[in-house]
């Protein structure tokens, strides 16, 4: 074990031999080592690169703008931190931990540096984690040394006692302050330790050049998002220099130079530099057209070309909140904004956040297509990443993975699901440049490095994790604060959801990311508070006219702008609708099934395509049930969220072969056609249907449902839909009221519907709704889209909007079951949020006290931002009359042709990668009837009878851990008192046993 031979780093010429002593890294496998000046050095060098080719230039603002010199301050500052972050390993309470295993601790001992045994040190050594062992020792030199006081060096130190994710608290500090043994060993060697830990301080302040600044950085006062940064980037830098493969240890053969060693292993790290956008050129109808695939002489919408004018016109980047009807460019005019964002503020990369995984499946290629479009250098490369849990299933993500090179020897999160026997998928020429190189990088695919990646779309949780208090939270804010971020459907979260969100915002603000929220349903109260979150207004900013009217304006399509923590006043936009405008003629239709079957009988009798939404599974596959006894089997479509993945996706593709836009379906069924569907049917899918049949459900969903009707221009007037279903017409069902409904009564909605979505909003979205419908005893009136979309959202959400005076009793009680229900949730929600940012120059000490842990996009990571009952979720298998087991017979194959139906499953050992990852593909989370506890415990016993030793094996990564479900021959079961039919035509049926 020596490091002789070598050319040292010149950090080892600044230290004597007892310094040079200290351990720092230990491999057990192999007995290599590494010394700690050395792991400094590293550190030092990969922090450097990162500032240097990694890093986006608008994080280096950031950190950049606090300091005397600017730029040059940063970046040896963060450097600096990098090489000092391990100093805690000094200490004696870290180096007798290998005692009996190594003989690393008595190397030091023969230098000088005495401790106790490790079992001599017993329990206390608790009290000295290295890293916080480190930010005492880096304190006290600051002080000792050059004169600072306690109150300025923690905003400094926490990046070292914070670089194993969660900064010290102030009682761990205060515990470690009474035993100084910890840190050097008392008697005769406490000089010795004290002047090798010393003697490494010193020669990291000189090496690193920050000697002379110290003095000038005492009065700096760090934003507490900036001590966030610093400490992500020193996490960062550690993580990277920590890799073996990247920086060998002794005694295996290293480069003979620093410089080899850095070049070699930066090499084969290979980490894609940022995105590193120009201002683009050229008018909104340029823009649009440049960046998407228009249809012929498509024009950018007015809203479009608003938005851009706002981005440009901007006193700095902001948020930017834009509403407009369903179909009308809203994605587009946001990827728009969001180039120019990045031009203007130095952000390196984007995150779109959508509602759900399924959202998040549909985005990805979208945001491929775009960055194929981008004007980007030859050759560029740029990292790319899905972030949901079933990324690793979504094949237009896994082509995108490496299969060999430099990314083999990059160490990989031990939570990583990925086949890494893909290839890279190619990517298209975009006239005589080549397209830029999208990797899914393997070191930027670890559930805590993911979203560092340059382009991300994912499900909002990956965005609401930044406001939990959460294990390495630094590092999500590092990824975020170098993004402009893109949120979709925020009409979607409720207030559970929405207090992260809030915070979120607040940090964003604090770090000045630009935003860009997506709506077509937005509550006015609502639009009110996210701009104010962005903005950190409070007290009289956040009651002053600006912001009132911002809370007020019914105008749409609306833009509303805010710059980040300026305190300056909202801008409002208004641009003119489009050309577009639909009708839609409102019919109130009881709940009878025969009722509705003889209505679309009637309207179908000349063919067309209509859409049934229910608010529930149960009511979905009943309703199917009675349209096929009357319509037949191949003319209902059961969409809904018990499919398994696979199916599901079929099933999406197949609605949009089938009912997409005109341009893209070239085979719209010319007879009835009907899709019942639940909730799936209102988002991220382009669908168009002659006719909807929907429950009643809170008005901002009502309306996008609606955008599902008519959505496409079908010929001159509609001329292309059958005679009758030209006009829009909605039939608003599942209300117990008879079929009139002249208002002398509260709706009564069905029970299902209250359970989904509670009274009192199906009472105000009722009431809101009520002058629109058609009928005898009512004026035939219509809801026009988009004239009436601000005015019944903007009525349904506001307290003081009238109501029928029979309804006050039915709506009174449920009032107060909402407010308890939103209070409740408010509640329960802060008690592990994120505080906001505090004043200049405190440290962050404490910061994620009274924390979750790690937060991840599991069922129990989701559960901490979603105010939902996560039931279970198995793997779905098909067990034959020999006990075999093989996967599902119906699936189709994949998309190079692979076969995935009944291939066998050995119970012996773990199956083939391909066939693990097709029976992983087949995961189904079963209902809410297995939430309950006393129902998921009996049903886990039950799955767990079925336990195969060889899937669960570490390196089956698709199936271990996994609950595994077997149907029979005919996809039937019994569980836990219920029974279990599966089809790929109607999904999971769950009935009472």
């Amino acid at each position: 074990m020596t490091t002789e031979g070598h050319s040292h780093p010149t950090l080892r010429r600044r230290i004597g031999a007892p310094a040079a002593a200290v351990w720092a890294k230990h491999d057990r496998r192999t007995d290599g080592w590494l010394p700690l000046w050395w792991h400094m050095a590293d550190s030092a060098a990969v922090a450097g690169l990162l500032w240097d080719t990694w890093l986006p230039a608008r994080i280096r603002a950031l950190i950049a703008a606090v300091l005397p010199r600017g730029e040059a301050d940063a970046r040896r500052l963060v450097v600096w931190l990098a090489a000092v972050h391990d100093i805690g390993k000094a200490t004696p309470a870290f180096a007798c931990q290998l005692d009996g295993l190594t003989d690393l601790a008595d190397r030091m001992r023969g230098h000088g540096l005495h401790m106790r045994s490790h079992k001599a040190m017993g329990a206390d050594r608790r009290l000295a984690p290295h890293g916080l062992a480190g930010q005492v020792l880096l304190g006290e030199w600051l002080e000792q040394q050059h004169g600072w006081t306690g109150r300025q060096t923690g905003q400094f130190t926490v990046a070292v006692g914070g670089h194993h994710g969660v900064p010290p608290e102030h009682g761990h500090i205060h515990a470690l302050d009474g035993h100084d043994e910890l840190l050097r060993t008392p008697g005769p060697s406490r000089r010795l330790w004290h002047t090798v830990q010393a003697e490494l301080l010193d020669a990291c302040a000189d090496e690193y050049g920050v000697r002379d600044r110290l003095a000038e950085w005492r009065t700096v006062k760090l934003p507490q998002p900036v001590q966030v940064l610093l400490t992500a980037l020193v996490i960062v830098s550690d993580w990277i220099a920590s890799n073996p493969d990247l920086f060998p240890y002794f005694p295996e053969d290293v480069p003979r130079t620093d410089e080899e060693r850095i070049t070699a292993a930066w090499r084969g790290l290979d980490l894609p530099a940022p995105w590193a956008p120009t201002d683009p050129l050229g008018d909104a109808q340029q823009l649009i057209a440049s960046r998407f695939d228009l249809p012929p002489g498509a024009k950018a919408r007015p809203v479009q070309e608003a938005a851009v004018e706002l981005a440009r016109t901007m006193p700095v980047p902001g948020l930017m909140v834009i509403e407009a009807p369903m179909g009308e460019g809203k994605t587009e005019a946001a990827l728009a904004v969001t180039e120019i964002f990045a031009a203007r503020s130095g952000a390196g990369g984007v995150f779109f956040a959508l509602p759900t995984m399924a959202t998040g499946n549909a985005m990805f290629p979208r945001l491929l297509d775009w960055i194929d479009r981008l004007p980007l250098p030859d050759g560029a490369r740029h990292s790319v990443h899905l972030a949901h849990s079933k990324a690793a299933l979504n094949e237009q993500f896994t082509d995108l993975m490496p299969g060999s090179g430099s990314v083999a020897a990059v160490e990989l999160d031990a939570d990583q699901h990925q086949d890494r026997s893909q290839h890279p998928r190619p990517r298209p020429h975009q006239g005589d440049r080549a397209a830029p190189e999208l990797v899914a990088h393997a070191w930027l695919r670890g559930r805590k490095k993911a979203m560092l990646a340059s382009f991300v779309a994912g499900t909002i949780d990956q965005l609401l994790f930044a406001s939990l208090k959460s294990r390495h939270l630094a590092l999500r804010h590092l990824a975020l604060a170098g993004k402009v971020v893109v949120i979709d459907e925020a009409h979607a979260y409720d207030t559970y959801m929405s207090v992260y969100l809030d915070r979120v915002l607040s940090w964003l603000g604090a770090y000045r990311v630009p935003v860009v929220v997506l709506s077509a349903t937005l509550p006015a109260a609502r639009r009110r508070e996210l701009v104010q979150a962005y903005a950190g207004a409070d007290g009289p900013a956040a009651t002053g006219p600006a912001f009132q009217e911002v809370g007020q304006t019914d105008a749409y399509p609306l833009l509303t702008a805010v710059n980040p923590g300026s305190g300056a006043a909202p801008l409002l936009r208004d641009p003119a609708p489009s050309a577009r405008s639909t009708a839609v003629l409102l019919e109130h239709l009881g709940d009878d099934l025969s009722t509705l079957t003889d209505r679309l009988a009637t309207e179908l009798a000349d063919g067309g395509c209509a859409l049934v939404v229910r608010n529930t599974v149960p009511r979905v596959l009943e309703t199917a049930q009675a349209l096929r006894a009357h319509f037949g089997e191949a003319s209902v479509t059961v969409a809904h969220s018990r499919f398994t993945d696979l199916d599901r996706s079929a099933k999406d593709a197949g609605l949009l072969d089938l009912f997409g836009p005109p341009e893209k379906t070239t085979d719209r069924p010319p007879g009835p056609r009907i899709v019942v569907a639940s909730q799936v049917a209102e988002q991220s899918l382009d669908i168009d249907f002659d006719l909807l049949a929907t429950d009643l459900c809170p008005v901002d969903l009502l309306l996008q449902r609606m955008g599902r009707l008519h959505r496409h221009q079908r010929g001159a007037g509609q001329s292309q839909r059958p005679q009758r279903l030209r006009t829009a017409r909605c039939l608003l069902t599942g209300l117990l009221n008879d079929a009139e409904w002249k208002g002398a009564d509260a709706p009564l909605p069905v029970r299902g519907s209250i359970a989904v979505y509670g009274e009192y909003a199906l009472l105000r979205s009722a009431a809101a709704l009520l002058p629109h419908l058609a009928g005898p005893s009512l004026n035939r009136a219509r809801v026009r889209l988009p004239e009436d979309i601000s005015p019944l959202v903007q009525q349904a959400y506001a307290d003081e909007s009238p109501v029928p005076a029979d309804w006050a009793e039915a709506l009174d009680r449920a009032r107060e079951a909402y407010r308890h229900h939103r209070a409740d949730q408010a509640e329960r929600a802060a008690v592990f949020r994120l505080d906001t940012a505090g004043k200049a120059g405190k440290p962050l000490f404490g910061w994620l006290t009274a924390g979750v842990g790690d937060a991840d996009d599991t069922p129990n990571g989701r559960a901490q931002v979603r105010d939902s009952r996560e039931s279970l979720e198995v793997i779905v298998v098909q067990r034959h009359a020999d006990g075999s087991l093989t996967t599902l017979p119906w699936l189709p194959a994949d998309s190079g042709g692979r076969v995935r139906a009944g291939l066998h499953l050995s119970q012996d050992q773990a199956p083939p990668p391909f066939s693990a990852r097709t029976a992983a593909s087949c995961a189904l989370r079963l209902p809410t009837e297995y939430s309950y506890a006393e129902t998921a415990d009996r049903a886990i016993a039950e799955l767990e009878q079925l336990y195969l030793p060889a899937w669960h094996a570490k390196d089956n990564h698709w199936l271990a851990d996994q609950l595994i479900l077997p149907l029979d021959e005919r996809c039937q079961t019994h569980l836990a008192g219920f029974h279990l039919r599966y089809s790929p035509a109607d999904g999971l049926e769950v009935t009472r046993a």
